[in-house]
Protein backbone atom coordinates (compact mmCIF):
# COMPACT_ATOMS: atom_id res chain seq x y z
CA UNK A 1 0.00 0.00 0.00
CA UNK A 2 1.16 3.57 -0.88
CA UNK A 3 2.25 5.55 2.41
CA UNK A 4 1.05 9.00 0.38
CA UNK A 5 -2.85 9.42 0.52
CA UNK A 6 -4.52 11.79 -1.54
CA UNK A 7 -7.70 12.82 -0.02
CA UNK A 8 -10.67 14.78 -2.33
CA UNK A 9 -13.14 14.27 -5.11
CA UNK A 10 -12.71 12.86 -8.11
CA UNK A 11 -14.22 15.79 -10.23
CA UNK A 12 -12.26 19.02 -8.86
CA UNK A 13 -9.55 19.88 -10.71
CA UNK A 14 -7.46 20.82 -8.25
CA UNK A 15 -7.24 17.03 -7.74
CA UNK A 16 -6.93 16.35 -11.15
CA UNK A 17 -4.33 17.84 -11.92
CA UNK A 18 -2.43 16.89 -8.23
CA UNK A 19 -2.84 12.92 -9.75
CA UNK A 20 -1.91 13.42 -12.72
CA UNK A 21 1.33 15.51 -11.77
CA UNK A 22 2.03 12.47 -9.13
CA UNK A 23 1.84 10.08 -11.47
CA UNK A 24 3.77 11.71 -14.29
CA UNK A 25 6.38 12.23 -10.96
CA UNK A 26 6.62 8.34 -10.78
CA UNK A 27 4.82 8.76 -6.76
CA UNK A 28 2.11 6.05 -5.93
CA UNK A 29 -0.37 7.17 -3.92
CA UNK A 30 -3.65 5.96 -2.82
CA UNK A 31 -6.87 8.41 -3.34
CA UNK A 32 -9.43 8.79 -0.91
CA UNK A 33 -12.75 10.10 -2.47
CA UNK A 34 -14.67 11.77 0.33
CA UNK A 35 -17.91 10.70 -1.42
CA UNK A 36 -17.14 7.31 -1.34
CA UNK A 37 -15.14 6.81 1.11
CA UNK A 38 -15.97 9.26 3.79
CA UNK A 39 -14.63 11.62 6.68
CA UNK A 40 -14.29 10.52 9.74
CA UNK A 41 -13.85 12.97 13.30
CA UNK A 42 -10.40 11.09 13.77
CA UNK A 43 -8.57 12.13 10.55
CA UNK A 44 -10.33 15.64 10.52
CA UNK A 45 -8.80 16.34 13.93
CA UNK A 46 -5.86 15.16 13.13
CA UNK A 47 -5.24 17.25 10.78
CA UNK A 48 -6.85 20.42 12.54
CA UNK A 49 -4.27 20.00 15.01
CA UNK A 50 -1.53 19.50 12.42
CA UNK A 51 -2.53 22.69 10.24
CA UNK A 52 -5.37 24.51 11.68
CA UNK A 53 -9.03 24.95 10.50
CA UNK A 54 -8.69 28.07 8.81
CA UNK A 55 -5.90 26.34 6.27
CA UNK A 56 -8.14 23.62 5.99
CA UNK A 57 -11.81 25.49 5.12
CA UNK A 58 -12.42 26.36 1.58
CA UNK A 59 -14.17 29.10 1.32
CA UNK A 60 -13.91 29.89 -2.57
CA UNK A 61 -16.01 26.78 -3.67
CA UNK A 62 -19.68 25.67 -3.97
CA UNK A 63 -20.22 24.52 -0.94
CA UNK A 64 -19.46 27.60 0.84
CA UNK A 65 -21.27 29.93 -1.16
CA UNK A 66 -24.12 27.30 -0.78
CA UNK A 67 -24.26 27.93 3.44
CA UNK A 68 -26.32 30.55 4.48
CA UNK A 69 -24.88 33.60 5.42
CA UNK A 70 -25.68 33.46 9.17
CA UNK A 71 -23.35 29.88 9.21
CA UNK A 72 -20.38 31.34 6.84
CA UNK A 73 -20.92 34.77 9.69
CA UNK A 74 -19.09 34.38 12.63
CA UNK A 75 -17.30 31.40 12.07
CA UNK A 76 -14.79 29.88 14.35
CA UNK A 77 -12.65 26.20 14.80
CA UNK A 78 -15.77 24.72 16.65
CA UNK A 79 -18.40 25.63 13.75
CA UNK A 80 -15.65 25.18 10.80
CA UNK A 81 -15.02 21.36 12.13
CA UNK A 82 -19.03 20.42 12.50
CA UNK A 83 -19.03 21.86 8.80
CA UNK A 84 -16.55 19.87 7.66
CA UNK A 85 -17.62 16.87 9.23
CA UNK A 86 -21.08 17.30 7.63
CA UNK A 87 -19.46 18.35 4.23
CA UNK A 88 -16.09 17.80 3.00
CA UNK A 89 -16.35 19.55 -0.06
CA UNK A 90 -15.54 22.43 2.22
CA UNK A 91 -12.31 21.42 2.69
CA UNK A 92 -9.57 22.80 0.78
CA UNK A 93 -8.26 20.21 -1.67
CA UNK A 94 -6.25 18.05 -2.29
CA UNK A 95 -4.91 16.87 1.48
CA UNK A 96 -2.28 15.00 0.75
CA UNK A 97 -0.49 13.04 3.78
CA UNK A 98 2.77 10.95 3.79
CA UNK A 99 5.02 10.04 6.75
CA UNK A 100 2.86 12.45 9.15
CA UNK A 101 3.39 15.41 6.54
CA UNK A 102 0.29 17.54 5.55
CA UNK A 103 0.03 19.38 3.08
CA UNK A 104 -3.12 21.49 1.63
CA UNK A 105 -3.66 22.55 -2.00
CA UNK A 106 -1.70 21.78 -4.90
CA UNK A 107 1.12 23.81 -6.96
CA UNK A 108 3.03 22.48 -9.45
CA UNK A 109 6.41 22.53 -7.29
CA UNK A 110 4.25 19.85 -5.28
CA UNK A 111 5.08 16.86 -7.16
CA UNK A 112 8.29 17.24 -7.41
CA UNK A 113 8.93 18.00 -3.67
CA UNK A 114 6.71 14.84 -3.00
CA UNK A 115 9.38 13.05 -5.59
CA UNK A 116 12.63 14.14 -3.50
CA UNK A 117 13.73 16.47 -6.48
CA UNK A 118 13.67 19.89 -5.23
Amino acid sequence: MADLVVYGIPNCDTVRRARRELSAAGLEYRFHDFHKDGLNAVLLDRWLGRVGWDALLNRRGTTWRQLPAETRDGIDATRARSLMLDHPTLIRRPVIERAGEILVGWDTDRATLLAGKG
